[in-house]
């Protein structure tokens, strides 16, 4: 949820929060139209070995901005984070995070980088090199919620493999989703069969 604020500039060196996330001239900033997977989450390579994407995407976007950045927004999420387009080097830093792998689009609140993101997804880079599990997700699990909006299939792991569970299937209830084991939400079937999930009987 973006609220309405002053139109705001903040330069300088900052401080890295997380991947999406950095603090200028006491500013707290949320990079405008991408999300970045969280600071402790794990993604899959694409032999399925588990590394830390979310310490990378922070270490990504401290590389790109390590010499300063220029951050312009007018809207406060509602944390009190302005939301900005950084740049530095002469870049569009949000969109370079995406274009290398490191965040994905947020297509919740912009489109602004759906471009970036395809080229990313189609040449394997960072997170799409294997299994992700979307940072809004992440955060609903942790949160003890249910999967946000239309991302309700369950990608669960056990002894018969990785299995899908769609709404109304007879397990689809009692099965839980624990990231830490690897298992995941998908918001469509096609996108858990090209993760390597197929769907689990009746």
């Amino acid at each position: 949820m973006a609220l309405p604020a002053a139109a705001s500039t903040v330069t300088g060196v900052p401080r890295i929060v997380d991947g999406d996330t950095l603090v200028v001239q006491n500013t707290r900033v949320r990079l405008f139209g991408i999300d970045a997977p969280e600071a402790k989450q794990r993604c899959e390579t694409a032999t399925g070995a588990a590394w830390a994407c979310g310490m990378a995407a922070t270490a990504t976007l401290r590389a790109l901005v390590g010499q300063g950045v220029r951050c312009s927004g007018s809207e406060e999420d509602r944390y009190g984070r302005l939301i900005a387009v950084c740049r530095a080097g002469g870049r569009d830093v949000n969109a370079e995070m995406v274009a290398r792998g490191a965040a994905f689009a947020y297509r919740k609140y912009s489109r602004d980088y759906v471009v970036q993101e395809e080229r990313a997804r189609r040449a394997g880079l960072g997170i799409w090199q294997g299994a992700a599990e979307r940072p809004a997700q992440v955060r609903a699990e942790s949160n003890g919620q249910a999967a946000p909006g239309t991302c309700t299939i369950k990608g669960n792991i056990s002894g018969r493999g990785k299995l899908f569970h769609l709404p109304g299937m007879r397990s689809y209830a009692a099965t839980r989703i624990s990231t830490r084991k690897g298992e995941r939400w998908f918001c469509t079937e096609a996108e858990a069969k090209a993760a390597g999930w197929r769907r689990a009987g009746g």
